[in-house]
């Protein structure tokens, strides 16, 4: 990993951040969405010059973020932003809130597709809305939008459809022709799609990201972008995020925001933003490679010291839904892989019913972790199997 290499465990432990003090230093923490890799230089560049001129106060309404996104987002997906479709936000989960008052009444329908990122749930239930599943298909390649599910859902008076694009927690990257599906849906019944895209810089080698407000005339009419570089440049503590809109009546909800909105983003946020979207490639470009390697890297470890246990390899982002149910270990694995393995990851369950039995594991960590935590998880399996065979000759 060259210059993107990790500090060793005892410098990351002096981290102040969620993922470094919910634990105890015995136990490897791989739940939480951080990575550890250091900062991307241009970002560390930006923050320090702001502290050296003690600049530290409100965020500014500056044209420099939506300028960012908008070529970012050339450069990459070839999806042209109109700037002045791009409104600042302080994170993802807020702006989703906040659009979601101002379409969702008491009591309104919205749909969501699990197993999928747990606040999805949370967000619908603090505007007063009722969540409504459309599971993922399982189809030969994986988890999957299921068209007919989302049809189900949207018929039943949904008024907005939460899409995880990429899907976390199983690294599924939709295809233009899944997306343009939804899109025809959302137009026939009338459903908002508040698309959470806040993955899509993190979308790994053999696979293509496709924003949804790109596919068509129909996801523009009825569609939201939320965009950050939160996850991509490891920046979730600054608090920068933006909405994208690309069509009039969209963007007519998203003007309805609060004016203050804009100051209760971080300044710190934008200003790592901008360097990130504007400089910040070659440092993703050395992340995805490490990641690519990392998620390899897990198959042969799953393949040789934990037969049985496995994960489809995620096309995007840093973590893997780890499939448990051959060990046996009940409808919450993450519990004993903490108790016996001192392993961190996080409950399957948290995604909706379908993840019983399995658990999310963040591999945006150095290969020594990563290989050390499966091995640790492959012992409590040998104690396990140990110590019920044991069981039975005693008895």
């Amino acid at each position: 990993m060259g210059h993107l290499s990790i500090p060793p465990l005892p410098e990351l432990r002096k981290r102040r951040s969620a993922k470094w003090r919910t634990f105890d230093d015995d136990v490897l923490p791989l739940p939480v969405a951080e990575m550890d890799f250091p900062l991307a230089e241009p970002v560390a560049r930006a923050l320090h010059e702001a502290v050296d001129r003690s600049d530290t106060g409100y965020a500014a309404p500056t044209p420099e973020l939506a300028r960012a996104v908008s070529g970012y987002a050339r450069r990459s997906w070839g999806w042209e932003v109109d700037v002045e479709h791009v409104r600042t936000v302080v994170d993802v989960g807020m702006a989703v809130v906040e659009v979601l008052r101002r379409i969702v009444a008491p009591g309104d329908r919205v749909v969501v597709s699990p197993p999928v990122y747990e606040p999805f749930a949370w967000w619908v239930r603090e505007v007063g809305g009722q969540v409504v599943e459309a599971p993922l298909a399982d189809g030969p390649e994986g988890p999957r939008l299921d068209p007919e599910a989302l049809e189900r859902a949207f018929a039943d008076q949904a008024v907005a459809y939460l899409l995880c694009n990429p899907h976390n927690p199983v690294g599924r990257v939709h295809g233009r022709e899944e997306l343009a599906t939804v899109a025809r849906l959302a137009d026939r019944y009338g459903v908002y799609v508040l698309s959470d895209e806040i993955h899509a810089p993190l979308v790994l080698p053999g696979a293509e990201f496709v924003p949804f407000l790109d596919v068509s005339e129909e996801a523009r009419r009825w569609g939201f972008s939320f965009l950050s570089a939160s996850k991509g440049w490891n920046l979730a503590g600054l608090k920068a995020a933006t909405v994208v809109t690309a069509d009039p009546a969209p963007k007519r909800i998203v003007d309805r925001l609060s004016p203050h909105s804009l100051y209760r983003t971080g300044h710190f946020g934008v200003l790592a933003t901008v360097a990130a979207f504007e400089e910040g490639g070659p440092w993703l470009d050395g992340v995805l490679d490490a990641l690519d390697h990392n998620r390899k890297l897990l198959d042969e470890l799953l393949t040789d010291l934990l037969p049985g246990v496995h994960c489809r390899r995620p096309e995007a982002g840093f973590l893997a839904w780890v499939d448990f149910r051959a060990l046996d270990w009940g409808e919450d694995p993450a519990e004993r892989v903490l108790s016996d393995a001192r392993v961190a990851l996080n409950s399957g369950l948290r995604y909706g019913p379908s993840g019983a039995g399995f658990a999310r594991l963040n591999f945006g960590c150095s290969p020594d972790v990563l290989t050390e935590a499966v091995t640790r998880i492959a012992a409590a399996r040998r104690a396990d199997r140990t110590g019920a065979t044991n069981s039975q000759m005693s008895g």
